[in-house]
């Protein structure tokens, strides 16, 4: 068995999809925001359900689609617990294990690009993220990066490994796709024959550029990628988006409900509504439904009998990520559609809990439970 190897060419990021080929559960490693619509479709093309989606760090040259593809999905995410990544369901230590059907994958603790950086270990396979790459390794110059520790983490933990251990590295910039522990431990230009003082002043020497995106990236990945930035307590314009007609905050979209300039569509199945809370007078129409998420066939038809002719739909969801999906469909089949910032339950706070951090609910606008 090997694993589904995925590329991003903008940022040279390899994701990768493992799968239990008799239950069909599977996970994600490393998946990138741009290529959401690839992933789901590669998960769909070989009838695969995403049970976990997994980081090996906080990138600072993409920003990672974790958090929506648990969205479309209802997997779960899990992330290296040094990384302060504090949205993820699940914070790794060094020797967990995380199944998928019948399928173990462990946890490594690698630290040194960052230091909380993990590799993992499926079968013969070792995802070593930025921690090793091919001929060479991750840098150590920012986000609590450490020559020392990645030399450790090398020689110490992944070098320990069988010699025919698959190397699956998070990046590549010459069309390479992966190697072997033997290979690397015998010829890698940054550590193979040497110290550990000679690597630290190998990697003190490299004085390579600033990442482009370092700035953006970080602080989105520590929420799991799920941006945002509208405060959501003024009412705004509505902010242009691609794909559909924009976005709008929480009491924008209330006002207008009230006023009748636009239907209030709550895509979230119906579970959500019943268990979470549900807005008064908003149009049940789920993107996708339990069991297993999957997605409504009926929305296109139940969306036109809810959206008069010539009308506009504000989409709410959790978190604002569903919704943008529905907004593309409805304005797709010709409705003006919006996407309600922030959704219904705003970011996950610090111990991965919805409902403290943005949201309709925690604006004071009307809501009910059960």
């Amino acid at each position: 068995m090997i694993p589904l190897q995925l590329f991003d060419p903008a940022s040279s990021t390899y994701t990768y999809i493992l799968h239990d080929p008799a239950t069909r559960e599977a996970l994600i490693i490393d998946p990138v925001d741009e290529q959401l619509e690839r992933d789901l479709a590669v998960l769909q093309a070989h009838g695969l359900t995403l049970r976990w989606a997994l980081e090996t760090h906080a990138h600072a040259d993409h920003i990672t689609s974790a958090g929506r593809l648990a969205e479309h999905t209802g997997a779960q995410t899990a992330v290296p617990q040094g990384c302060g990544i504090g949205t993820a369901a699940v914070q790794l230590h060094d020797g967990q294990t995380l199944e998928f059907g019948r399928e173990t994958l462990r946890a490594l603790h690698t630290p040194g690009h960052t230091a909380g950086s993990m590799s993992y270990l499926w079968r013969d396979h070792v995802f070593t993220g930025d921690t090793l790459l091919i001929n060479g390794c991750g840098r150590t110059d920012f986000q609590s990066g450490s020559a020392a520790d990645l030399y450790r983490s090398i020689t110490g933990v992944l070098f320990v490994l069988p010699p025919q251990t698959t190397v699956w590295p998070g990046h590549d910039y010459q069309g390479r796709s992966h190697s072997t522990i033997c290979a690397e431990k015998a010829a890698n230009a940054r550590v193979a024959g040497r110290s550990q003082a000679e690597f630290v002043a190998l990697m003190e020497s490299l004085h390579l550029p600033r990442p482009r995106r370092i700035d953006e990236a970080v602080p989105a990945n520590r929420h799991s990628g799920l941006r945002h930035d509208a405060e959501g307590a003024a009412l705004q314009a509505p902010r242009a988006a691609e794909g559909y007609a924009g976005d709008v905050s929480a009491p924008m979209a209330w006002q207008w409900a009230q006023s009748g300039e636009a239907v209030l569509i709550d895509v979230r199945t119906d579970a959500e509504r019943e268990w979470v809370g549900r807005v008064p007078g908003a149009i049940a129409v789920a993107w996708k439904q339990w069991p297993g998420m999957a997605m409504n066939a009926d929305f296109d038809a139940q969306l036109r009998a809810a959206v008069p002719e010539g009308g506009r739909a504000l989409m709410l969801c959790r978190s604002g990520v569903r919704s943008i999906a529905a907004a593309r469909r409805a304005t797709e089949l010709g409705i003006t559609a919006y996407n309600v910032l922030e959704g219904f339950e705003g970011d996950p706070d610090e111990n991965g809990q919805r409902g403290k951090k943005g949201g309709w609910r925690r604006q004071g606008l009307p809501w009910r439970q059960g």
